[in-house]
């Protein structure tokens, strides 16, 4: 066999594997596309998140809460300058119309600056509420990769996704609107690359891996540090 025919040998088998593999982040693309749809299941939870990243979030948190859906509400990744009658008057709920329910129950968490954070700062508070469940407000296109941080932060934790559709990201017909074909490639990449981080850590040499969590690390004061 002469070493032309080999390398081309190779070379096919190099063009079969690519094409395969983009065969498979296409189906894969697809697949992350098609919007989750709500759990149907109306029981209510201990608890309602919502992760920060528009008002129809905080909005449909709200009227969860208001519709018996959960205990408490806790709103994960606040922005430090910003306390909860920023937020009520942002989302047009207005201070007066919230009465003192919204006071009582609105717990709102500033450690959180990624999806990663959101996990860990609601498991946190999970645990130190003694909650067991939880209703996760997301937008539709963020809901996948909130639910695998969410589910490896806290196995124990039963999770009920609520998607959100917000008005400026359409869902239908996506690969059509630059704007959100180009939002669903990055976050399908974010999902990948949170899928992998598992295996990459696991390769990681003894001594050289990624530092301690902060949520693992000092409880207490990140416990604190929640209720302020």
């Amino acid at each position: 066999m002469s070493g032309a025919t080999v390398l081309w040998g190779a070379v096919r088998r190099m063009a079969i594997a690519g094409a395969a593999l983009l065969v498979l982040c296409i189906a894969g693309l697809i697949w992350f596309a098609t919007a989750p749809s709500a759990d149907d299941r109306t029981g209510p939870t201990d608890a309602i998140v919502v992760l920060t990243g528009g008002s129809q979030r905080f909005n449909s948190g709200i009227a969860l809460l208001r519709d018996g859906k959960g205990q408490k509400l806790f709103v994960s990744g606040v922005n430090h300058h910003v306390d909860l009658e920023d937020l009520l008057r942002s989302s047009g709920e207005g201070v007066g119309r919230t009465s003192e329910w919204a006071f009582c129950c609105v717990v709102l968490g500033y450690q959180a600056i990624d999806t990663l954070g959101n996990a860990g700062e609601t498991a946190q508070w999970m645990r130190q509420q003694g909650f067991h469940s939880l209703r996760l407000v997301t937008a539709w296109y963020h809901m996948r990769r909130s639910l695998l941080e969410f589910e490896r932060a806290m196995p124990e934790i039963e999770i009920v996704p609520h998607p959100v559709f917000p008005d400026q990201i359409a869902h239908e017909h996506w690969w059509t609107r630059r704007q959100t074909a180009t939002l669903l490639v990055s976050e399908y990449g974010k999902y990948l690359a949170t899928l992998a981080r598992p295996f990459v850590e696991g390769l990681a040499p003894a001594g050289h891996g990624p530092s301690p969590s902060p949520w693992q690390a000092e409880p207490e004061s990140a416990a604190a540090e929640l209720r302020r």
